[in-house]
């Protein structure tokens, strides 16, 4: 158990660290603007990545996928690890065998060493009792940094989203205009925030891919955390509808924490016959917790909304 907590300590810093300053990215496929110093009323501002799929022409409208770590996902030579999602080769290939419709792909970079701050779920955060969130605001994710640098605001990162980033591309971009044509996604903490996203805003998205969805929230397995992240689940899960849901998980490293709290969301799902069309939850064994292991199986779920 010591071990499986050094790793999994290990893995969380590894997956906080980010980039002061945008990168010069590069991609093999499609073009990718970046929109420098993006203001906000809501959060720190940063820069956003716009990609654009081969042939894209004002003359087309195309859906919008809004992605949590943006700086991981397109080209390995600008990330601290150099691994990426392949966001670029993945999508491209995909509209070229025209197993997806041709779609934007928008990365939102996280806020460095607010990351968890600003992706842990803040209402189920809100619930734990105060004892217990001054308790999770004293963890370090490496000696001398606390884990949650700043108090937790999700919310607040969801409005910049909504209210800031989201009217920029539709004012910008050649896109299909309403949450029917609007999906988020994310892996680990960014997993739990787009499920959260979702549930939050269903009329503003129709679907939420969540990859490697960090349902113990810290380090190590909490109970509390995790009733407080799945009690929020089953209580809102009926405002959604229409609405694609995709989870997945390894059991390597990171994942190996996720299997049995992944199953117990399924059970949420099928409990309340949340229509099986409109979910899928995927199992790699072997698969680790890296921008890798999400990279070969992307695809998936982005058939799985895209098609």
């Amino acid at each position: 158990m010591r071990f499986l907590a050094l790793l999994c300590a290990v893995s969380m810093f590894v997956s906080t660290f980010g980039f002061a300053s945008a990168p010069s990215f590069e991609v093999a496929k499609g073009k990718l603007d970046i929109v420098t110093s993006v203001k906000s009323a809501f959060v720190q501002d940063r820069d956003i990545y716009v990609w654009l799929p081969p042939g894209y022409s004002s003359s087309k409208k195309y859906d919008v996928l809004y992605m949590h770590d943006g700086r991981m996902l397109f080209d390995a030579n600008q990330t601290w690890n150099k691994q990426e999602w392949q966001v670029d080769e993945v999508v491209a290939g995909l509209i070229e065998q025209k197993r997806i419709r041709p779609i934007i792909v928008v990365g939102i970079p996280n806020a460095v060493e607010n990351r968890h701050s600003e992706y842990f779920p803040q209402q189920p955060f809100e619930t734990l009792s105060v004892a217990k969130q001054d308790a999770l605001y004293q963890i370090e994710k490496h000696p001398g940094s606390k884990l949650f640098s700043a108090k937790v605001y999700s919310d607040s990162h969801a409005k910049f989203l909504i209210k800031e980033v989201i009217p920029y591309v539709e004012s910008h971009y050649s896109v299909n205009k309403g949450g029917a044509h609007r999906y988020i996604a994310g892996s680990s903490m960014g997993g739990l925030s787009s499920w959260y996203t979702l549930m939050n805003y269903p009329t503003d998205f129709a679907g939420a891919i969540c990859m490697s969805t960090h349902w113990p929230g810290i380090f190590s397995m909490d109970e509390e955390v995790f009733t407080a992240f799945k009690t929020y689940f089953a209580q809102h899960l009926a405002q959604l509808s229409t609405h694609k849901i995709y989870f997945d998980y390894g059991d390597a490293t990171l994942d190996a924490m996720y299997p049995l709290l992944q199953k117990q969301i399924d059970e949420i799902l099928e409990q309340q016959a949340y229509p099986r069309q409109q979910w899928k939850t995927e199992y790699f064994r072997g698969e680790n917790h890296s921008e890798n292991a999400w990279a070969k199986r992307l695809h998936i779920p982005l058939e799985f909304m895209f098609q």
